[in-house]
C-alpha cells in the first residue's frame, strides 16, 4: 500500500474485506423478518446481527469511536467533572445518541454510494462551495489531531518521567509504528485499535471503582438537562468532543472495506451491521466519557479540589484514590492518545483524497500535522484550555459536516431504496438545529453575554 490510503476507495477490496459468506439453505438476498411482523420480526433481525458474519464485520465502528473518547474528550469531561460535578452528564448522553444517528448514516452513506462524504461532496456541488467545505474540514482536523497528540504526549509524560518534548518525539515514533500495520491490511488497525479501546474501557472501571461516587446523582444528571451561562462553553465543547465531523469523514471512507463490489442484494444487510457495529462501539465510548466526568466529580468536584490540568488530575488522583488509579488514568490517556491520533491521520487521508482528489502520502501528512502540537508543547501552553477550545472549534464546524450528509442520504437519485424516510430526515434536522442553536449560544457567551 506504500503508506498510503488509496485501498479504502480503489484497488484495496482485498486489504481487510470481510467476506459474507452465504449460508446453506439460506437466500442471502432475502430481507431478515421478511413476512413476519412485531416481536418475530424483531426477533429475526436480532439473530441476524448476533452471529459469526456480524462478529466478523466488527471493526469500523470501533475505529470511528476512539474520536469520541480522544483526549480532547479528556480535557471537556474533566473539567465538567471538576467544575461542575454530575451536572452535564446528560449532555453526554444527548450527544452520543446525535453521534450514533449521524454515525449510521455516514456509514449508509459510503457503503450504498462507494464515495465517502468527501467525495460525495466533490461530485456534487461547486468548486468554490467544495474547497469552502475542505478548508473548514481540515481547520477541524488540525484541532482535533492538536488534542489527540497532545494527550498521548502527556501519557507518555506521565508515564516515562521524559521532558514533554522528547515525550511529543515518541509519540510521532508510535503513531507511525501503529500505521505500518496498515501495510498488512486494515483488520490489523482494527485489532490495535480495539485492543486500545479495551484498554482505556479497562482502566476506568478500575478508576470509577475506587472513586465511588454518588450513583443517584449520576442517574438524575444523566437524564435531566441543565446548563447555564458559566457551563455552556464546556458543555458545547463537550458535543465539539462528542460528534466529531472529522468521523463522519472517516466512516464513511473505511466502511467501503467491508464492501461487496457489485452486489446490491448485500447492501442492506451491510448497512443493518454498520448501524449495530456504530452503536456498540459508541456505546462504549459513552460510558468511558461519563466514567471521567463521574471521576472527576467524585474525586475533585466532591472534594472541593481545583483542577486545571491533566497533569494535575493525575497527580491529584494518587494521594486521593491511590497509585493504581493514577497509573490508571495514564495507560488509559496514552491509549487514548495514541489510537485516535491513528485515524485522525486516516480521516485527513480520506478528506484530503475526497475533497481534492490528491494523492497524499499518510506519512507525510503524520509529519506535516505533528508541529502545530510539538509548538504548543514547546510553549508550554495549559493543555487543558487546548484540548477544551479545540472541541470548541469542532463544534463550531459540525453543521457544515452534518447538512451535506443529510442532504446527500436523502436522496434517492443517489441512494435508491436506501434514501432516508422522511422521519430521519426531520430527526436529522432536528440535530443539525440542537447543535446550530448551541453553537449561537457558545458564540453569544464568548462575546461576554449571558443568559
Amino acid at each position: 500500500m506504500a503508506g498510503r490510503l488509496e485501498d479504502v476507495s480503489d484497488q484495496g477490496r482485498a486489504e481487510g474485506v470481510v467476506t459474507l459468506p452465504a449460508r446453506e439453505g439460506v437466500d442471502e438476498h432475502e430481507e431478515p423478518g421478511a413476512g413476519l411482523r412485531g416481536p418475530a420480526a424483531w426477533r429475526a433481525y436480532a439473530r441476524e446481527i448476533f452471529n459469526r458474519r456480524f462478529l466478523a464485520y466488527l471493526g469500523p465502528g470501533f475505529l470511528v469511536s476512539v474520536g469520541y473518547m480522544d483526549p480532547g474528550n479528556w480535557g471537556t469531561d474533566l473539567e465538567a467533572g471538576a467544575r461542575f460535578g454530575y451536572d452535564l452528564l446528560w449532555v453526554l448522553l444527548a450527544s452520543n445518541i446525535m453521534a450514533i444517528f449521524l454515525q449510521a448514516l455516514s456509514a449508509k452513506l459510503g457503503l450504498v454510494t462507494n464515495r465517502s462524504l468527501a467525495e460525495n461532496c466533490r461530485a456534487n456541488f461547486p468548486r468554490p462551495l467544495n474547497l469552502f467545505l475542505w478548508v473548514l474540514a481540515e481547520l477541524a482536523m488540525m484541532a482535533t489531531d492538536l488534542a489527540e497528540f497532545l494527550g498521548a504526549a502527556l501519557g507518555f509524560y506521565i508515564l516515562l518521567h521524559v521532558p514533554l518534548p522528547v515525550a511529543g518525539l515518541v509519540t510521532g515514533v508510535a503513531v507511525f509504528l501503529v500505521l505500518a500495520l496498515s501495510r498488512y491490511g486494515y483488520r490489523y488497525v482494527d485489532y490495535a485499535i480495539m485492543t486500545m479501546v479495551s484498554i482505556i474501557g479497562l482502566c476506568y472501571v478500575i478508576e470509577i471503582v475506587l472513586a465511588r461516587p454518588d450513583w443517584g446523582q449520576v442517574g438524575y444528571h444523566s437524564v435531566m438537562p441543565r446548563v447555564n451561562s458559566e457551563s455552556i462553553v464546556v458543555a458545547v465543547g463537550m458535543l465539539g468532543a462528542t460528534v466529531m465531523p472529522h468521523n463522519l469523514f472517516l466512516h464513511s471512507g473505511v466502511i467501503r472495506s467491508r464492501a461487496l463490489p457489485g452486489d446490491a442484494g448485500h447492501t442492506g444487510r451491510l448497512v443493518r451491521y454498520a448501524t449495530a457495529d456504530a452503536i456498540f462501539a459508541l456505546m462504549l465510548a459513552w460510558l468511558v466519557n461519563s466514567a471521567i466526568v463521574i471521576v472527576a466529580a467524585a474525586a475533585f468536584h466532591d472534594k472541593g479540589l481545583e483542577v486545571t490540568s491533566i497533569t494535575q488530575a493525575h497527580k491529584t488522583l494518587q494521594p486521593l484514590l491511590g497509585p493504581l488509579s493514577a497509573a490508571a488514568f495514564a495507560i488509559a490517556l496514552l491509549s487514548s492518545g495514541l489510537s485516535s491520533s491513528v485515524t485522525g491521520t486516516m480521516a485527513g487521508q480520506i478528506v484530503i483524497e475526497g475533497f481534492l482528489k490528491i494523492r497524499f502520502s499518510i506519512w507525510l501528512r503524520r509529519l506535516i500535522t505533528m508541529v502545530p502540537a510539538m509548538v504548543v508543547i514547546l510553549l508550554g501552553v495549559n493543555e487543558m484550555k487546548v484540548l477544551v477550545l479545540s472541541q470548541v472549534a469542532l463544534s463550531l464546524q459540525l453543521p457544515f459536516a452534518i447538512v451535506p450528509l443529510l442532504l446527500f442520504t436523502r436522496d434517492k437519485r443517489l441512494m435508491g431504496q436506501h434514501a432516508n424516510r422522511p422521519v430521519t430526515t426531520v430527526v436529522g434536522a432536528v440535530i443539525a438545529g440542537t447543535i446550530i442553536c448551541l453553537n449561537v449560544l457558545l458564540l453569544v457567551r464568548v462575546f461576554g453575554g449571558t443568559f
